[in-house]
């Protein structure tokens, strides 16, 4: 079958071709994409987004579950407007929603990854820190959100776009938000490795009592393996992101569906994998909610501190364990 010849209308209109009466040129993607393949990550995400759902509600991890089902959501929806664009691949709308949604999932996913920051900060002991629990949180949120707004922004301009001047702007603001939160995951990357500097040269009395069964187990230590990977692929689809769209949507890189199942889809899927499998619910072991700010070894905070079931006499004791990490 010969590469189809399109009339004047569908040369000036190419969201009207199809694959019949066009060539994949004029498409929004230079391939047909995948079937299988986005089928497969829809398929995954919203396995993970169900187990998400489940442990957070019965673990009560709320912020971890609501960061996790705002990235998976997003990520289930763009690989559904993939699949339409499997079908046509010249209509704008599944393209669009494609690239917006696989563009800002993956910041919510970053959140979910900084939360746990601050609860590692309080269960190993946040004298050890070099800031204080609260500021990593933040911090780190703070970072994520200017990201997530920058790429909302820089999405819904390319949304509305009716000249390629626009659709560009657009597209430049998507690639700072995204080069923000490269920026803001490789400043995490190096405070979590100066906290861990940290927890291997501290004296033992620094260290937080209350969680001390729970650093000891093997989960905990695979949770910290969890972090890290998830840390570093979503670093490497950032940076794919950010190259993707510098290089324009007409690029190389933007036409490539391997590259783009590779280091998109791959390399989201082994975060949400990492971080689903190693929820904090079940290695926690009930003790997510425990370390909470005001839940810090340190005596000066705690004096409001009041836990679930634990009455006057728990939170006395609980205050007294924290008094002698201080060795007070």
């Amino acid at each position: 079958m010969g590469t189809p010849t399109p009339n004047a209308t569908l040369l000036a209109n190419p969201h009207l071709c199809t694959l019949d009466t066009c060539p994949i040129e004029l498409a929004t993607v230079r391939y047909v994409p995948n079937f299988g393949g986005n089928v497969f990550f829809v398929v995954l995400f919203a396995l993970a987004l169900i187990i998400q759902l489940s442990f957070g509600t019965k673990a009560k991890t709320w912020s971890y579950m609501i960061a996790m089902l705002g990235g998976l959501i997003l990520e289930i929806i763009g690989y559904i407007a993939r699949i339409q664009m499997h079908y046509n691949p010249f209509k704008a709308d599944p393209f669009l929603m494609y690239l917006v949604c696989l563009t800002l999932g993956p910041a919510f996913l970053s959140a979910a990854i900084y939360l746990c920051l601050s609860r590692l900060v309080i269960a190993y002991g946040e004298k050890i820190s070099f800031l204080r629990a609260r500021t990593y949180t933040i911090l780190f949120i703070t970072c994520d959100f200017v990201a997530l707004v920058l790429q909302a922004v820089g999405g819904a301009i390319a949304c509305i776009a009716d000249t390629k001047d626009v659709a560009k702007l657009g597209t430049n603001i998507m690639v700072t938000g995204v080069s923000w939160q490269v920026f803001s995951l490789f400043l995490f990357t190096v405070l979590c490795a100066d906290f861990a500097v940290r927890v291997r040269r501290a004296p033992e009395y620094e260290f937080n009592v209350y969680f001390e069964g729970l650093r000891a187990t093997a989960s905990f230590r695979w949770f910290l393996v969890g972090l890290a990977v998830a840390t570093f692929t979503i670093i490497v689809r950032s940076v794919f992101r950010c190259a993707e769209l510098s290089a324009g949507l007409g690029g190389d890189l933007a036409n490539d569906e391997v590259t783009f199942m590779v280091l998109e889809g791959a390399m989201i899927a082994i975060a949400v994998i990492a971080l689903t499998v190693l929820h904090p619910g079940w290695v926690w072991k009930g003790q997510w909610g425990d370390a909470v700010w005001h839940m810090r070894s340190n005596t000066g905070d705690q004096g409001g501190y009041n836990g679930a079931g634990m009455g006057k006499n728990g939170s006395y004791m609980l205050s007294s364990r924290y008094e002698m990490v201080r060795g007070r």
